[in-house]
C-alpha cells in the first residue's frame, strides 16, 4: 500500500466508518394500468425473423446452445443493473392482475424498474427515485469522492483492478471502520460464478457443435474467459472471427456504470452475417488510415498508423440479451473496448441491419413527416440512414485513443470519465459525417464510386437523414449517451445556422453551411479528446447537451410516433424456447404501437 499522511487516513476514515446508508424509495406516485400502457407503446413490437435454413446442421445445433447462453446473461445483466433487480423480478411474475402484467411487461423492456427513455425515473413503487449511478457495480451509495480517495492510498497494482472493466467494488468484510482498507475488488468471475458458469458450459457445447473453426475457437476461449476473468485471449480470437453465425457474449459497454464507465456490463448478440452486405461495405475499411490522416485535428493528435483493417460485418440479429436487449435497441457496434486488443487488432463494426430497418420504418420515417419540411421530406433515405450508422462504428476507431496528459500515458476513456460516452457518440457521429463527405469528395481516386454515389443528391440526403435522425436519437432522452451527444450536437449547429427552422416549426439542412460547421464541431470534439480536457467537455456538454425551446417544439410535436422498437424474437424462440416466465408477446399479423 502506497504511504500517505495518517491524519489523511484518519480522515478518509472518518468518511467510510458509518455504515453505507439505505437506498431512499420513491414517494412519487408511480404509473397506473393506462399510463405504464402508453409508456410501452414508445417501442414499437417488431417481430424479428431470420431464415437460418441455410446453415450447416452442425451450426443449426451450435445456434440452439448460443441462444440458451445468451439468454443467462439477462439475469447477469439484472444483477449487475441493481441488487435488487432480481428479487423484483420474480415478484413482479406472481403478480397476474392486469396493472401487474404491464409493470412486468414495461420491467421487461427495461430490464429494471428504471424507464430508460424518461431520465431512468422509477414507474414501481418500493425502490429508489433513480437508477443508483453506480448500478451494482460499487457498494450503496459510494460517491465518486470516495472511490478517487479510496483508489489513491492503494498500490498501483491494485488501483489497475479497481478500474478494470471486470471487477466490482464491494465492502470489505469487517469495514466499517475496523479495517485500514474499508473496500475490496471481487472479479467478475467470483462474483456471478454460477451464471458464468452456465453459460461457459453451453458455449462449449456449441463449440463442439458448429463446424467452423474460427467460431470453435472463439467460444472455447470465451468460456474459459467467462471462468478465468481474462478476456484478452478471447478478444483477439473474435476479431478473427469469420462464421455465418456471428456472436457476441461478454462484458463489453461501461454505460451502466455513471460514476466512471469503468466497469462493463454483461450482453449478447446472437446474429447471422449477410455475405454480399458485408463485402460490399468491407471497401469503407480500406480507407481508414487516409481519413485518420485528415482529420481537422492537431497533425501531433492523429495516429500515423492505426490497427489492423477494421473489420466490418453486416448481420441479422437473431436474439440480444443482456446490456444488448434493454430499452433503445442497439443498431450497431464497435467492439472490443479493450484498448490493447485494438492497438493490435483494430476493432470490429457490426451492422444489425434488420434492427436498423425496423428502427427506419417505425420511427425514423413518422419523425421525418412531422420534423422535416416537405421538400426535405423527400430526402429521408434508409441507404443514408444505414451508411452514417457504418461510418459512426469505423469511427469510433479512429481519433485519440493512447494519449498523454502531464507526462502521464492515459485514455480519453479515463480521463473523461463519466462525459468520455456522450463525447465519443457525438465524436462518432460528426466524424462519420467528415469521413463520408472526405470519401465522396475522392470517391473515384478511392475506387468507391459504385457503392458511394458522392452527387449533389447523395449529399443533400446524407445530411437531411442526419437530420431526422438527431430528433429520433434526442429522444432517447439526456441521461442517455447517445440522446445528450445528439442535443449537443443539434445546438452546435443550430448556433452555426446549420439547420433552419421555418415558421411552421419544421427543419432543413442548409448545405451551404453544414459542411464547415461539421468540420469545426469534430474538431473540437477529437481536440477534447486528445487532451483528455475534462473540463473543456464538461463546460460543452452543460452548455449544448440541453433541450433549447426550438428542439423542445418539435420534441413535443413527436408524441404518439414510436421513439423505438421492441424486438419480439420469433426465430429464437422457436429455435429454443423462451422460459414461460418471460413476457415475451407473441406477434400477429397487425402492426402495433404504430401512432403515425
Amino acid at each position: 500500500m502506497k504511504v500517505i499522511g495518517y491524519f489523511l487516513f484518519v480522515l478518509l476514515l472518518g468518511v467510510w466508518s458509518v455504515p453505507a446508508k439505505a437506498e431512499k424509495k420513491s414517494s412519487a406516485p408511480t404509473p397506473g394500468l393506462a399510463e405504464l400502457e402508453k409508456m410501452a407503446a414508445r417501442f414499437a413490437p417488431t417481430p424479428i425473423r431470420v431464415d437460418t435454413s441455410k446453415l450447416s446442421l452442425g451450426d443449426q445445433q451450435a445456434l440452439v446452445k448460443l441462444i440458451e447462453a445468451s439468454r443467462i446473461l439477462n439475469d447477469l445483466f439484472m444483477k449487475q443493473l441493481w441488487g435488487g433487480d432480481v428479487a423484483l423480478y420474480e415478484k413482479l411474475k406472481k403478480d397476474n392482475s392486469p396493472l401487474g402484467k404491464a409493470r412486468l411487461h414495461y420491467f421487461w423492456i427495461n430490464k429494471g424498474p428504471w424507464s430508460d427513455i424518461d431520465e431512468y425515473k422509477a414507474f414501481l413503487p418500493g425502490v429508489p427515485p433513480r437508477k443508483p449511478k453506480g448500478a451494482n457495480f460499487y457498494p450503496e451509495d459510494m460517491t465518486s469522492e470516495q472511490f478517487e480517495h479510496w483508489v489513491a492510498a492503494i498500490p498501483e497494482t491494485e488501483q489497475e483492478q479497481a478500474k478494470s472493466f471486470f471487477t466490482v467494488i464491494r465492502l470489505s468484510a469487517g469495514s466499517g471502520g475496523q479495517r485500514r482498507d474499508p473496500f475490496g475488488t471481487v472479479p467478475y468471475s467470483q462474483e456471478y460464478k454460477d451464471d458464468l458458469a452456465r453459460s461457459a458450459s453451453l458455449l462449449r457445447e456449441a463449440a463442439a457443435l458448429t463446424d467452423n473453426e474460427s467460431l470453435k475457437k472463439f467460444l472455447t476461449l470465451r468460456a474459459d474467459a467467462f471462468l478465468s476473468n481474462d478476456y484478452y485471449e478471447s478478444d483477439m480470437a473474435w476479431m478473427d472471427l469469420d462464421a455465418p453465425l456471428d456472436i457476441t457474449i461478454g462484458p463489453y459497454e461501461t454505460y451502466n456504470d455513471e460514476l466512471f464507465g469503468y466497469k462493463a456490463a454483461y450482453e449478447s448478440y446472437v446474429n447471422l452475417r449477410d455475405d454480399a452486405e458485408t463485402v460490399k461495405l468491407s471497401a469503407f475499411s480500406q480507407h481508414l488510415q487516409e481519413i485518420e490522416n485528415n482529420l481537422p485535428i492537431d497533425p501531433q493528435y492523429r495516429n500515423p498508423k492505426l490497427g489492423a483493417a477494421a473489420p466490418i460485418r453486416v448481420v441479422d440479429e437473431i436474439l440480444a440479451a443482456g446490456d444488448g436487449a434493454h430499452g433503445v435497441q442497439t443498431a450497431a457496434y464497435n467492439l472490443p473496448n479493450d484498448d490493447r486488443v485494438v492497438n493490435q487488432k483494430g476493432s470490429k463494426r457490426v451492422m444489425l441491419k434488420n434492427v436498423q430497418e425496423a428502427k427506419f420504418r417505425s420511427a425514423l420515417l413518422p419523425i421525418a413527416r412531422r420534423a422535416l419540411s416537405k421538400p426535405a421530406m423527400v430526402d429521408v433515405s434508409f441507404d443514408s440512414f444505414f451508411t452514417h450508422t457504418v461510418a459512426h462504428e469505423l469511427m469510433h476507431g479512429l481519433g485519440p485513443h493512447q494519449i498523454r496528459v502531464s507526462g502521464r500515458d492515459t485514455s480519453p476513456r479515463i480521463e473523461l470519465k463519466d462525459l468520455y460516452g456522450a463525447i465519443e457518440e457525438a465524436k462518432a457521429d460528426v466524424t462519420g459525417l467528415f469521413a463520408l463527405q472526405y470519401m465522396m469528395d475522392h470517391a473515384v481516386e478511392m475506387g468507391l464510386s459504385k457503392i458511394l454515389p458522392s452527387d449533389e443528391a447523395a449529399q443533400r440526403q446524407l445530411y437531411t437523414t442526419y437530420l431526422a435522425s438527431i430528433f429520433r436519437s434526442v429522444r432517447f432522452g439526456l441521461e442517455d449517451a447517445h440522446g445528450k451527444g445528439t442535443a449537443m450536437q443539434f445546438n452546435f449547429l443550430m448556433d452555426k445556422g446549420a439547420f433552419v427552422q421555418h415558421e411552421d416549426g419544421t427543419f432543413t439542412a442548409d448545405m451551404a453551411k453544414i459542411k464547415p460547421a461539421v468540420v469545426e464541431l469534430d474538431h473540437d470534439l477529437l481536440t477534447l479528446e486528445a487532451e483528455g480536457d475534462y473540463a473543456g467537455a464538461k463546460k460543452m456538454l452543460d452548455e449544448l447537451g440541453v433541450v433549447r425551446p426550438a428542439l423542445k417544439r418539435v420534441l413535443d410535436n413527436l408524441r404518439g410516433i414510436p421513439t423505438d422498437i421492441e424486438p419480439l424474437f420469433v426465430t429464437a424462440d422457436q429455435l429454443a424456447p423462451a422460459p414461460k416466465a418471460e413476457p415475451v408477446k407473441k406477434p400477429s399479423g397487425k402492426k402495433k404501437g404504430r401512432r403515425d
